[in-house]
């Protein structure tokens, strides 16, 4: 088992520290240098996007410090829509030839989930910074040990693009954990719902990868709202499963038989936190948190129409239903600011995205950590501390609920 390292000095730093400070623009959030949007950087980096179905979903030629050199994809018509998105005239059939490219500086690997871990290494062999989609690392912890062992080799820049991290909601939560506004938070609960994912299970007749994938090989939506904001570490975990008879859960190349997991998690702080990821039922699909603290709670959105809302600790005496007095928390509903509307994003990346408003901060965290040589929030640190999680989780769950201790990585220097 690695051993951990010390998550007060985590890479969440970097954005708590353009978070602490208000800035009048997003209920406000004030923002270093780095985060501006004049064009301070000597050197432009040029990046290579590898995957033409979410990889077309970021701003990197929007960036004013970033230029698509070149894109890839194994399938020609997604080739042609990276192109046509970058207005990119250089296409490479595969990401194996355009790693090979000297010309470029990066490489955005958002290919298939069980291949993030085999490219980044790819990339960072040939001398190009990698940024993956998520999880950083597919279903084993081989894979994770391989991802960290390959950053640790080459030195270079890596950055998980997990959208959960920039979220409008969670940006929210940080400021007030920033700002002590929570007291202790002391209870977490994420959820990623998404039914229906059956559709994305075949291709032309053919399995995909995600074809029975286990929901807990997919945590990272859920843990980043926990981790990405106090910086703890989840350290062991209670995981339970649904599955039925549908032959999906009884053949698939993952040996999963559930459709739905949920998990309680310890973390080293010993606060609770409850993740489940549900890909079949009766739920509306929701990528959501609540933060639970002894002075203030604040509830993400819900799909089921309720909005933001924050409760805070009672200043006023009631009478439950009961009959007993007790303390009445103070109710009001929260209008969530966009923060991809302020200056800490450059101009031409100010505008909104999939993923509550997520990508141009990816987009924009990956290229200012290069140009100004930092370390970007979502390091493999911070990453492997969002994926390993899930993959201990499965394997309480196909355990009964076993209780299973955590593996921690140590931070790179």
């Amino acid at each position: 088992m690695r051993t951990r390292s010390n998550t007060n000095a985590s890479s969440t730093a970097s954005r708590r520290d353009f978070l602490k400070t208000a800035g009048a623009a997003a209920g406000a959030m004030a923002v270093p240098q780095w985060a501006l949007a004049v064009h301070t950087a000597p050197k432009k980096v040029r990046i290579g996007v590898v995957g033409g179905g979410f990889g077309c979903s970021f701003q990197w030629r929007q960036h004013p410090d970033c230029i698509v050199g070149a894109v890839s994809d194994l399938r020609e018509d997604r080739r042609k829509a990276l192109q046509q998105t970058y207005a990119c005239e250089k296409a490479y059939n595969s990401l194996e030839e355009l790693v090979l490219d000297k010309t470029l500086d990066a490489v955005a690997v958002f290919t298939d989930g069980p291949l993030h871990v085999h490219h980044v290494a790819l990339a960072m062999s040939n001398g190009k910074h990698a940024i993956s989609a998520v999880p950083a690392a597919w279903a084993t912890m081989e894979q994770a040990e391989q991802l960290h062992d390959t950053v640790r080799r080459y030195g270079l820049t890596y950055m998980m693009a997990e959208t959960g991290y920039y979220q409008q909601s969670t940006m929210s939560a940080c400021k007030f954990h920033e700002a002590g506004k929570f007291g202790d938070l002391y209870y977490c609960e994420a959820e990623y719902q998404h039914a229906g994912l059956e559709v994305l299970y075949f291709q032309d007749g053919k399995r995909t990868w995600r074809h029975g994938m286990a929901p807990m090989h997919y945590p990272t939506h859920s843990t980043s709202q926990l981790i990405g904001v106090t910086g703890e570490r989840l350290t062991e975990v209670v995981c339970h499963g649904y599955g039925d008879d549908d032959p999906i859960c009884k053949d698939n190349a993952w040996g999963n038989p559930f459709w739905n997991e949920s998990a309680m998690f310890r973390t080293d702080r010993g606060n609770a936190f409850r993740v489940n990821v549900w890909w079949k039922g009766a739920h509306r699909g929701v990528e959501r948190a609540q933060w639970i603290g002894t002075k203030m709670s604040f509830y993400a959105g819900h799909p089921n129409g309720l909005g933001p809302i924050i409760v805070r600790s009672g200043k006023q005496m009631e009478t439950d239903d009961a009959g007993f007095a007790r303390e009445a928390p103070a109710f009001e509903q929260y209008k969530q600011p966009h923060y991809w509307q302020t200056d800490m994003l450059p101009e031409p990346l100010r505008h909104d995205s999939g993923h509550e408003g997520s990508h141009p901060f990816l987009t924009h965290e990956f290229i200012d950590a290069i140009t100004h040589n930092r370390r970007p929030a979502i390091d493999v640190y911070e990453a492997l501390a969002y994926t390993v999680p899930g993959i201990i989780a499965h394997q309480s769950a196909l355990k009964d609920g076993e209780l299973l201790k955590i593996p921690q990585f140590p931070r790179l220097a």
